[in-house]
């Protein structure tokens, strides 16, 4: 009689604990789309990687030549507010006697974005070190595709861009990589440093 009682007992916590795990992984999916929104990077950590376990880093069309470069950094300014909340510094420069292009990379994990329409993204620039009012986005599947921004000020912006502004991409079941391009024909000035923050998808 004993040993069916603690059988009982052990399928009874088994039950509860079983249904707690449950309703809180439930949560926490809900939570991830919350209002049809993916989040892709919040950059809260102050660290690597990006929401979706995605590596990002700075890159350069020539790590030799000194006079251009690009580097990335966390800054405690995020863009929702959030005190404890950071975001992405990007400090640039495309100002070479020689052809010059840099900028941050940041893998999407082969993301199926079938479900969303828009990318979505808040930018700033620095009033002090001066920045440019026109930056480059292009996103990849097999293809890369991209767009350009405009109207950058000292002040946060959310920028929203619908999907078919990036016509070259045929495979929205498997975006594997967001770019951000600073060059020597739109970055104007040449150096500068902006601020991103918050990029996510979302059904506009």
């Amino acid at each position: 009689m004993k040993r069916v009682s603690i059988i009982v007992l052990l399928v009874f916590i088994s039950l509860v604990f079983g249904s707690y795990g449950f309703s809180q992984s439930g949560y926490q999916l809900a939570n991830a789309n919350l209002g049809g929104e993916l989040v892709v990077a919040d950059f809260d950590t102050g660290d690597k990687p990006n929401n979706l376990g995605g590596d990002f880093g700075s890159w350069d069309k020539d790590p030799n030549d000194e006079s251009q470069s690009s580097q990335m950094s966390f800054e405690p300014q995020d863009a929702l507010g959030d005190e404890l909340g950071y975001s992405l510094r990007i400090d640039y420069d495309v100002d070479s006697s020689n052809p010059a292009y840099n900028g941050v990379w940041m893998k999407l994990q082969n993301l199926d974005a079938t479900s969303y329409n828009t990318l979505n993204f808040y930018v700033k620039g620095d009033g002090q070190k001066g920045f440019t009012r026109r930056l480059k986005i292009e996103l990849k599947d097999p293809n890369s595709a991209q767009f350009i921004i405009t109207g950058l000020t000292d002040q946060w912006q959310k920028f929203s861009i619908p999907f078919e502004k990036f016509r070259r991409i045929s495979n929205w079941n498997s975006l594997s990589e967001l770019v951000l391009v600073f060059d020597d024909i739109n970055s104007n000035p040449k150096s500068g440093t902006i601020y991103l923050d918050q990029i996510s998808l979302s059904n506009e």
